[in-house]
């Protein structure tokens, strides 16, 4: 048992380090690919969702928390309530589509995860500033979403399998596929 809790404590590290490597990367990549400043790739949104798939919920929301926390410390207080606004609403709508009774492809899975992370992101953006400045700001989010869902897809359909070898993926099959 507690050798089982120290295995999952160190895959949990071992996965929000890679998710701020992955985050740190798309920082980098944001100004090259002349995107606006608060739009990101969402990369490191692909190893919560590989945590939810793989793992656990509970997991998964450590990941979120822990990089909203990230996000406040590095980047302040402003981008820390984003991070955790979009991160929230994104893995309530990913756990959704988990027990949806429908089929849900890998296609789907991480475009609503997206589209949900920038709704999310919106609605702290309302709070923060105004109502009519989040909704300015929607319809590029949301064509961003689609875009980087697809985009987030294509990444996780190459490296969760590569992944799986790794030993970082725990004993619970998904049954979303990519």
């Amino acid at each position: 048992m507690r050798s089982e809790k120290a295995k999952n404590v160190a895959r949990l590290g071992m996965l929000f380090a890679l998710a701020i490597a992955l985050s740190f990367c798309e920082s980098c990549l944001t100004p090259l690919l002349g995107l606006m400043p608060a739009m990101k790739l969402g990369l490191s949104n692909i190893v919560v969702m590989y945590a939810l798939l793989y793992l656990s919920k509970r997991q998964a929301l450590a990941l979120v928390l822990l990089k909203a926390l990230f996000a406040l410390l590095t980047r302040g207080v402003s981008a820390g309530f984003l991070s955790l606004c979009g991160g929230l609403v994104s893995w309530g709508v990913l756990c959704l589509l988990l027990v949806v009774p429908l089929p849900v492809t890998g296609y789907i899975f991480s475009v609503s995860g997206a589209l949900a992370h920038n709704v999310g992101q919106l609605c702290g953006a309302a709070v923060l500033l105004s109502d009519r400045m989040a909704l300015s700001y929607a319809p590029v989010l949301l064509a961003a979403g689609v875009a980087v869902g697809s985009l987030t897809w294509g990444v996780s359909r190459a490296v969760f399998p590569a992944l799986g070898k790794t030993g970082l993926a725990g004993q619970r099959e998904s049954r979303i596929h990519f």
